[in-house]
């Protein structure tokens, strides 16, 4: 009789197992993300286009709960979408799918962390009308954090990178738990 790998069964909590081969794929994923993110180009081409659509569809949704809301759902938009599919393949028990939303959690932190550092200089561009304040600008000033606004986004993007480093360490430690059973 062929060994059988262990079934997820969502009652024992006991996550999928994880073959080396889908390690290196999700790797290879997150260097090139990383690259392009931290790279002078910093667009990642396709997954970047996405995280803006969610941000600038997060500022009438949230801002229907709260006008004051409205600035914040750029930000908030960025993050409940892989945020949902990290709870979608959590539920599922599925380690490679968790680690590649995490990752992607972590790719628009380093997003969100660019802007924020942006919120005094405003070089990036907006999308629409160019007579408003970027939201951080706006987010900062509230807070009276503006003069900060280089050192978290720094401070954000350093943790974004560590973020995607422990999703990979954690996805190499699914993987090397995952034995067959007898």
């Amino acid at each position: 009789m062929p060994l059988q790998h262990r079934v997820m069964d969502e009652g024992t909590g006991v996550w999928k197992p994880v073959p080396m081969s889908s390690v290196v794929m999700v790797l290879l994923l997150a260097v090139w993300l990383l690259y392009f993110a931290l790279s002078g180009d910093r667009w990642v081409p396709l997954l970047d286009g996405a995280n803006l659509l969610f941000h600038e569809a997060g500022h009438p949704v949230f801002g229907v709960m709260s006008e004051r809301l409205m600035v914040y759902g750029g930000t908030l938009g960025q993050l409940v979408f892989p945020l949902a599919v990290l709870y979608q393949f959590r539920r599922q028990r599925d380690a490679v799918g968790s680690t590649v939303a995490v990752i992607w959690l972590g790719e628009n932190g380093l997003n969100i962390g660019r802007y924020m550092a942006d919120a005094r200089a405003q070089l990036l561009p907006l999308v629409g009308n160019g007579d408003r304040l970027h939201d951080w600008t706006e987010i900062l000033s509230r807070r009276g954090l503006l003069r900060f606004d280089t050192m978290l986004g720094s401070l954000l993007r350093l943790l974004s990178v560590l973020l995607i480093l422990a999703a990979l360490v954690w996805l190499f430690q699914q993987a090397r738990r995952a034995k067959p059973m007898d």
